[in-house]
């Protein structure tokens, strides 16, 4: 089968970076193209996939020209706005687009995780969330640990917007039933740790994802596109990595 070419948009960052780097060692991927900020979008025409890992203002841009051309988009930069979030969703209505808070496989096997253990353990369990990264990361929280909460959000019948508490300062009150506590930590170089806390009267649970390298989200990206292309045939959609994992 024909190589997949891909652009990487925001190529001189750490992630992009990683992943120029991995697309070396894959045998059925091929470096078309690089673009960082600022660039020409050119090299979006002669591309087979895009993997957008630049920063959540400059993802409208590749967006619009990959549905003008028809081309896959694999959105790995968080901290966007409803706004582009209604964006993305408008373009998988025409291209494959995989749009993912994390593309690590180990992270995804925590969102599987985190579902389950809250379904089995319920509401009796306070459920609360830790993450750690470097301290040059720009958002907070981080897109993991918003979809962590999203997670419990969804396996509890609540609301994200309306019961996540960002953190705790002063005199809050006893902690109700429906918090799902987030708490960000920015220090040092810490690519990404991430706890999900189920606690009840008596005991407790914790899951935890620990990374220690971002090749391990940048293979997770690439693979992401090869199976938009040679699993899912291009067919236009909004995906993430449980569709890719097969965890849905």
């Amino acid at each position: 089968m024909k190589l997949l070419d891909i652009v990487i948009y925001g190529s001189k960052g750490r992630m992009g970076q990683a992943l120029i780097h991995t697309i070396k060692e894959n045998p059925k991927l091929n470096l078309s193209g690089t673009i960082d900020e600022g660039e020409s979008l050119d090299p979006i025409e002669s591309c087979d996939a895009v993997i957008d890992f630049s920063h959540a203002e400059a993802t409208p841009a590749a967006l619009e020209k990959c549905v003008r051309l028809g081309k896959i988009i694999v959105i790995g930069t968080t901290g966007h706005s409803n706004n582009v979030r209604n964006l993305i969703t408008q373009a998988a209505e025409k291209i494959p687009v995989i749009f993912s808070p994390n593309y690590s496989v180990g992270v995804n096997t925590l969102f599987w995780l985190t579902k389950r253990a809250a379904e089995i353990l319920g509401s009796d369990y306070d459920a609360e969330i830790i993450e750690i990264h470097h301290r040059l990361k720009k958002d907070a929280p981080s897109g993991t640990a918003r979809k962590l909460a999203e997670v419990l959000a969804e396996a509890r019948d609540l609301d994200y917007e309306v019961d996540t508490r960002h953190g705790r300062h002063g005199i809050t009150g006893e902690r109700t039933q429906n918090e799902i506590g987030v708490h960000a930590v920015r220090a040092g170089d810490v690519v990404g740790d991430h706890t999900v806390l189920l606690a009840a009267q008596g005991d407790r649970l914790e899951l935890t994802h620990r990374a220690s390298s971002r090749e391990t989200f940048a293979r997770g990206a690439l693979r992401a596109a090869l199976w938009a292309r040679d699993s899912n045939g291009g067919k236009p959609g909004l995906y993430d990595m449980q569709d890719v994992l097969g965890l849905r």
